[in-house]
């Protein structure tokens, strides 16, 4: 009798306790939908798959130029060699290819991709892994050229820019990483940091995209200070290069900007938040 007179006790307490986890479980549904209807409404009413097309193709001409323009014309890529210039030519490829291109197409995998949000976070995180470390890999390219051919170093406003690039852009895939793939952080944290997680993703892929521009700008007008024939087929195609990056790079913004299509419907309760609209 003891045991049914307390039971009995705990019975409102256990009534007000659910009627709380309801609401909460209500509130939280409101926002989850506020989410998407505030993501459809900034979205840019075309589908992410159908740009996507575009941007590969881009990303394809994009990196077969660059490997013609260092094979063919600056005599191939070497990490050591006696003609210091092939170390050198290691750098425009590994930062357009590996950097600008990859991390693009991890923009683009997380956007377009109609799989379930764990599948596409973790191709997006390895993708953009492999983005950071082929930067590094270029920018050290760089640096170890410089270096062996006794030219200064961090000089330039493009390595100014490209040192601020690839910090912020570690900064940004160890953060992101500790917070919405392991340890995990809060669905509110998530949902907190997630504006901010993709508009510094698009500002910092923005500004490796323009500086990869300025970057072949740089080399250029030095070629050309050498000799280099202002309207020859070289002088063309860094030109051509350099535009289709900046292509590629506005259709990876664009894509960025438009309608996801349908995931598969995700059994995971960890991904509660909407991550669609982000951007790296």
């Amino acid at each position: 009798m003891e045991n049914l007179r307390i039971d009995s006790s705990q019975r409102p307490r256990l009534k007000i306790n659910r009627t709380k986890e309801i609401r909460r479980v209500e509130k939280t549904t409101r926002r989850k939908k506020h989410s998407c209807r505030r993501e459809r409404d900034m979205a840019v009413r075309i589908n992410a798959m159908a740009v996507t097309f575009v941007a590969h193709a881009l990303a394809v001409i994009a990196a077969i130029m660059v490997l013609v323009w260092s094979i063919s014309y600056r005599g191939g890529l070497a990490w050591e060699a006696t003609n210091k210039n092939l170390i050198f030519n290691l750098h425009p490829v590994l930062m357009l290819i590996g950097f600008i291109i990859l991390g693009g197409e991890a923009i683009i995998s997380y956007k377009s991709l109609p799989l379930e949000k764990p599948v596409k976070k973790l191709i997006h995180l390895i993708l953009h892994a492999i983005a950071l470390a082929l930067g590094i890999f270029g920018i050290c390219a760089a640096f170890k050229n410089h270096n062996e051919s006794h030219i200064p170093n961090l000089y330039s406003l493009h390595s100014w820019i490209g040192i601020g690039v690839i910090s912020l852009y570690g900064f940004q895939w160890v953060y992101s990483f500790i917070v919405f793939f392991f340890p995990g952080g809060s669905t509110n944290l998530k949902s907190g940091l997630l504006p901010w997680h993709a508009m510094l993703g698009l500002f910092v892929y923005i500004l490796a995209v323009g500086n990869a521009a300025l970057g072949f700008l740089e080399k250029l007008t030095f070629l050309e200070n050498g000799g280099l024939d202002k309207y020859g087929s070289e002088a063309f195609l860094i030109n051509f290069t350099a535009i289709i990056t900046i292509l590629f790079g506005a259709f990876v913004v664009l894509t960025a900007s438009a309608e996801s299509p349908s995931p598969s419907p995700s059994v995971s309760n960890d991904d509660s938040v909407d991550f669609s609209y982000s951007a790296i």
